[in-house]
């Protein structure tokens, strides 16, 4: 037979009420006299209504997650790095995730959207690969309901956020490679809209003025995020003449894609070309050869995102509504050795040709 909260508050010798509040969290409650509630409720292996208590605070203590992707499933190790940090810290406080998956930028996704500001089906959303406009967070925003989101937006809405300073990381790699020699150095951006993408390519931009190398419109090309969309993307950059010397994908998928796809033409990845990536997804360090790419703490965010949500629907101060990370650098075999002196002088005498027609 099920312990009853009755018996918990009749053990411990206080009222139900007490035992009640003590139990949910109520702060008004004594400290010494909630814990000695909770060793009764413990010892007696109490089990909370947990349909009953969401009725009567009116909270579902459910957090919703709706996956941006094409179709039930997903690849990327990414989300599941993410996902894992997420529901980790969600689970430490006792909260359920919710999750579900809609088509970006589709009708589906702005229904389920609002229908999460509306139904009250969860507390509040975990919003991720934030847009420069953004349908999604102006939804929210106007139905006042309460999310976090993983990136930020070049829309004029104040909201909390966890971002990695994505081009500050690309000023990094780039710099890193032209350290190496290398003065073509293409990019495989991801698609336009994403607010991730925009400051990327703005860090790729920033590292080559800043060393008074132009970019050619031909050594950006656009990936779809995805392993195969590097693979048939850096095709173009390939058929360049002359061919870029480095490729830095927008993210490790379309690196290693991209690396793979190189490979199957017969060059040499480090040594005919280097490759960078960024985010450092765990396949990053055993591919073949291992990706130099840009680090960011994946689970940590999502674990920081899940935090700052749930301080929030508490009514908690946040300490820093704006989280911004700086990428570390990681150096692996893809970035290969310094280029040789001839290879170098010949890339000078293009650069420079270069400038004189631009």
């Amino acid at each position: 037979m099920a312990v009853t909260l009755r018996e918990v508050a009749r053990q411990a010798g206080v009222s139900l009420t007490t035992a009640s509040r003590a139990l949910a969290g109520y702060a008004d409650v004594a400290e010494e006299t909630r814990q000695r509630i909770q060793s009764v409720a413990a010892a007696l292996g109490y089990q909370p209504n947990l349909v009953a208590r969401r009725l009567q605070k009116q909270r579902t203590d459910t957090l919703g997650f709706i996956l941006p992707t094409y179709g039930p499933r997903f690849s990327d190790p990414f989300f599941s790095e993410f996902l894992a940090g997420v529901g980790n810290e969600a689970n430490s406080h006792d909260y359920d995730l919710l999750v579900s998956t809609h088509a970006p930028d589709g009708e589906g996704e702005r229904q389920a959207y609002l229908r999460a500001a509306q139904g009250g089906w969860v507390d509040g959303l975990i919003v991720v690969r934030t847009r420069q406009h953004d349908s999604r967070l102006q939804t929210l925003k106007q139905h006042n309901f309460p999310f976090v989101a993983f990136g930020r937006s070049r829309d004029d809405l104040e909201y909390p956020y966890v971002d990695e300073d994505g081009a500050a990381g690309m000023r990094l790699l780039v710099q890193h490679f032209i350290d190496l020699g290398h003065r073509r150095i293409g990019f495989i951006a991801p698609p336009a809209g994403l607010m991730f993408g925009y400051y990327r390519l703005q860090g790729y931009r920033q590292a080559m003025a800043a060393n008074n190398y132009p970019v050619q419109p031909e050594w950006i090309v656009e990936g779809d995020l995805t392993q195969r969309g590097g693979a048939e993307v850096v095709e173009r950059l390939l058929a360049l003449d002359p061919r870029p010397t480095a490729i830095i994908g927008g993210n490790d998928l379309m690196a290693i894609g991209a690396m793979n796809r190189l490979q199957q033409h017969g060059l040499h990845i480090g040594r005919d070309v280097a490759i960078g990536g960024f985010d450092d997804i765990p396949p990053a360090a055993n591919s073949h050869p291992p990706l130099t790419t840009l680090h960011q703490p994946i689970y940590e965010i999502g674990r920081q995102t899940c935090t700052m949500l749930i301080d929030l629907l508490n009514g908690r101060p946040l300490d820093d509504s704006h989280v911004l990370l700086i990428p570390r650098l990681i150096v692996r075999e893809s970035s290969g050795s310094p280029l040789a002196p001839e290879r170098r002088f010949y890339e000078i005498d293009v650069g420079q040709e270069l400038k004189k027609t631009t």
